[in-house]
């Protein structure tokens, strides 16, 4: 049995496929066999476990059809994305490329090869500006090109297997976080970047008044789920929220962290244009996918600052040119 990851070097690809190779996790008694792909834009080769076959390649490329020949993989757990979702109104062709033009090669390589079935990660994203909690069955209606480009990608790959016959599972994570985050984004990732302002001695950044709210999810508790998403018969042709159970402000999440990591100073930032309420329903991953939310929000945090600080001083990612730059927000400014 081979399963592909997409974004192997990123926190859900790395740490699943340490899942798959820790626990020596094998299906109706026969071997599973990792390959991981990623283009390292966003993810680091340290992250990556070295059991595994790892191709460095961009999923928009040609080189993708050689990789899917090569291996024929049974499962293929498409993780690859840029997940920055109040960037993408200032980055939209780059967003519509790495998320639904990457999307569309993986559908396409997983039709010819004849995928048994495609796992697809989401994002709360395609929710909006709707009441919460988020249950799978609303309607989309996303607020930013990033929440349209996955509500795109989750209708093709509907579509591929309604046409094509290509079985698929939907996910959408809320908020993971966790040990191979990358804390080096100036654009997302939360928590990470705070245990990054504190690692340089800055102040925690907060966008508007820190009342927004959201439910965390910590990466252990999501990878037996995520290994059902792409195994169990259950899951096929469903769509999951898999995340947090308890709602909190951004501003609660702010003293948590700072309550792990030591004095640090809050920062109040112009509000961004963002969902106000983003939290989801977990009934589903819980019935059919035994979805535990065992780690609390405090010990994932401390165990994830633990970890950061023993992290090298990797230069930040940020873009040096926005493809538009009107109402950008200050702090974004070059």
């Amino acid at each position: 049995m081979k399963i592909l990851i997409t974004g192997v070097a990123g926190l859900l690809g790395s740490r699943l496929a340490d899942y798959f190779v820790d626990k020596s996790v094998s299906y109706n008694n026969e071997d599973i066999d990792v390959i991981g792909v990623d283009d390292l834009s966003g993810g680091y080769i340290d992250n990556i476990n070295k059991d595994i076959m790892f191709h460095e390649v961009d999923v928009l490329s040609k080189d993708m059809e050689s990789i899917f020949a090569i291996h024929s993989p049974d499962i293929v757990y498409h993780f690859a994305a840029y997940a920055a979702e109040c960037l993408s109104p200032f980055i939209r062709t780059y967003n519509y490329t790495n998320n639904l033009t990457a999307t569309a090669n993986i559908v396409n390589q997983c039709i010819k090869y004849h995928v048994k079935r495609l796992v697809f990660t989401s994002s709360m994203a395609v929710y909006g500006d709707q009441d919460p909690p988020f249950n799978e069955d609303m309607i989309l209606h996303p607020k930013d090109p990033y929440g349209v480009a996955k509500a795109a990608c989750e209708r093709d790959i509907q579509i591929a297997g309604e046409q094509h016959g290509l079985d698929w599972c939907i996910i959408r994570p809320h908020n993971v976080y966790g040990t191979k985050q990358n804390l080096w984004d100036r654009y997302r990732n939360v928590i990470g970047i705070w245990m990054y302002q504190k690692l340089h001695d800055q102040s925690i950044s907060i966008y508007g008044d820190g009342q927004q709210t959201r439910a965390f999810s910590y990466i252990d508790d999501c990878l037996e789920p995520f290994y059902k998403c792409g195994f169990s018969n259950e899951a096929s042709q469903q769509i999951f929220n898999i995340g947090g159970t308890t709602e909190y402000s951004i501003q609660q999440v702010a003293e948590i962290v700072r309550d792990v990591v030591g004095d640090i100073d809050i920062k109040y930032f112009e509000p961004r244009h963002e969902v106000k309420h983003a939290v989801p329903t977990y009934q589903k991953s819980v019935e059919l996918l035994q979805y535990k939310d065992k780690t609390s929000l405090k010990k994932g945090i401390i165990t994830m600052w633990e970890w950061a600080k023993s992290q090298p001083m990797r230069d930040r990612q940020s873009f040096t040119e926005y493809e538009i730059e009107d109402n950008i927000y200050e702090y974004w400014k070059n």
